[in-house]
């Protein structure tokens, strides 16, 4: 093998390991696919929480981050803070739904 080979093999060796290390996630931040599925999840509770009747989707915030939920916003009976949070545990791929849903 000569010594060109060698270097381009080298180089296509280094720059992998670095795509790879660069995509695995850290406790505060996500991999590439968990943010694709944490955005896949946001995007499914919305639509849960906008086919419930009884709720204001438009002042309802959903966040999630690695499979755990957040919901912020506001709702005008503490029922609707409630009834927000069990259509978010009702998503497939939820993990965890931390509830700062505040009634105004």
């Amino acid at each position: 093998m000569s010594i060109a080979q060698r270097l381009i093999t080298a180089a296509f060796t280094a720059s992998l390991a670095l795509t790879v290390v660069g995509c695995s996630s850290t406790p505060s931040r996500e991999s590439t696919g968990e943010y694709i599925d944490d955005s896949m999840i946001t995007a499914k509770v919305k639509a849960a929480i906008f086919n419930e009747p009884t709720l204001k989707s438009t002042e309802i915030n959903v966040e999630t981050f690695k499979g755990d939920v957040q919901l912020s916003g506001f709702v005008a009976q503490p029922a609707d803070a409630q009834r927000a949070a069990e259509v978010a545990r009702g998503v497939k791929g939820v993990a965890s739904v931390k509830n700062d849903i505040r009634v105004k």
